[in-house]
């Protein structure tokens, strides 16, 4: 408000070359404080009840791994929504995202389909589930989930009180982010390693080459 005030001020008060310096230095200031960063979030890994850290590989591959000292399980976990979140991995810059049929892919871009809700579970696990699909009838989510071999597994076959989708995020460090900018969801945001997809059906295609599981979580 004080802003406009003065503005409002200049305007009928100072010469019109005032009224233009302050605007301008106002839009270089709006500039500035849009690309600072303005959310709070967390450096972290995402330790599956399988067993598994999740990782997001250089060709966009999703899936488990034990090795400890991996810089491709770090994740930015950044709040976007009241308990939604978006899964953006550290080395990669990909985030993850689920389609309309329940496969996991990565984007290079931030769309609607990379919103998960992050929700607590018993004993402090978390379980992340689409924000943009769910069984029709039952309402049921569509959860992320690792097999017990580490493989990801389809959204729609993955229940949340199974171990399939419960993550134990092992924090390494608070950091600020900067609010993703929307994409348009359109084919060429869908992305299994970097380069637009063929078809949004074909696993292989979305996980980065590796198969997606297709058994119900266990």
């Amino acid at each position: 408000m004080s802003v406009h005030f003065e503005l409002t001020k200049l305007e009928f008060c100072d010469p019109p070359q005032a009224h233009s310096a302050v605007v301008i230095t106002l839009s270089i200031v709006e500039r500035a404080v849009l690309k600072e960063p303005q959310l709070k979030g967390i450096v972290t890994k995402l330790y599956s009840r399988q067993g598994f850290h999740l990782q997001l590989q250089a060709d966009g591959t999703i899936d488990g791994t034990k090795e400890e000292d991996n810089g491709y399980t770090m994740f930015n976990l950044i709040p976007v929504g009241l308990r939604v979140v978006a899964i953006q991995g550290v080395q990669t810059k990909l985030y993850l995202a689920m389609n309309s049929e329940g496969f996991l892919y990565t984007s290079e871009h931030f769309t609607t389909e990379c919103n998960f809700k992050e929700s607590v579970f018993e004993n402090y696990y978390v379980t992340y589930s689409s924000m943009n699909y769910r069984q029709q009838q039952s309402g049921r989510g569509w959860y992320l989930g690792l097999n017990k071999e580490g493989e990801i597994m389809k959204g729609n076959h993955v229940k949340k009180n199974k171990p399939a989708a419960h993550f134990l995020p092992k924090p390494l460090k608070v950091a600020m982010f900067r609010e993703p900018t929307i994409q348009e969801l359109t084919e060429f945001t869908r992305s299994g390693s970097g380069t637009p997809t063929k078809s949004r059906s074909a696993s292989a295609v979305l996980n980065g080459g590796k198969t997606v599981s297709q058994h119900e979580s266990t």
